[in-house]
């Protein structure tokens, strides 16, 4: 499947709402636990989620459209709001993305990209030269991606209560994402 704006703007719309359906209200043991030392909880994946649409997204599209590849995107500090994270509740977290989110597609939006700018390079400060569609097919499967870790977590937290039908539930026998 090839990169289409309405499609990419469609699933980033959706991510607030899924995670604010699945999250809200829910107990601390859901959100505030985590699958071992050394990995993220709930929470953190909602806190990263923020300081992506803040520092990564749309910094990188606007790069790519003012430099081209002549300025290498900043590196994204995967963990730079951990600080700020721990003031917050995890409805504030998720208002606040809900809101940044929205921010991010409306400026998308009013960008009005066309066929062309999709082709248009930006230079990643790891994978060299990359695309506008690249960083867009990337901003929505790492909605993705983060969707998965969190059911993954929350999934966790019942590893032993299962019993023998761990071995039907697929979600428990997911390696990764946490750490990153």
């Amino acid at each position: 499947m090839e990169q289409n704006l309405n499609q990419t703007i469609s699933l980033l719309t959706r991510t607030p709402a899924s995670l604010d359906a699945l999250l809200r209200d829910l107990p601390d043991e859901w959100t505030r636990s985590n699958e071992g030392e050394g990995t993220w909880r709930v929470f953190d994946v909602v806190g990263h989620l923020i300081h992506g649409e803040r520092t990564d997204w749309m910094p990188r599209v606007r790069t790519i459209l003012e430099h081209g590849e002549s300025r290498t995107f900043e590196r994204f500090d995967r963990e730079g709001d951990t600080q700020e994270r721990q003031r917050k509740s995890l409805p504030e977290l998720l208002d606040e993305f809900a809101r940044t989110r929205e921010q991010s597609l409306s400026e998308l939006r009013a960008l009005n990209l066309h066929e062309a700018d999709f082709a248009r390079q930006g230079r990643h400060p790891a994978f060299g030269v990359v695309t506008m569609s690249q960083l867009l097919a990337t901003w929505a499967a790492h909605d993705l991606t983060h969707l998965h870790q969190i059911s993954r977590i929350m999934a966790h937290q019942y590893r032993e209560a299962v019993g023998p039908w761990i071995k039907y539930l697929g979600v428990l026998h997911c390696d990764g994402h946490s750490g990153f």
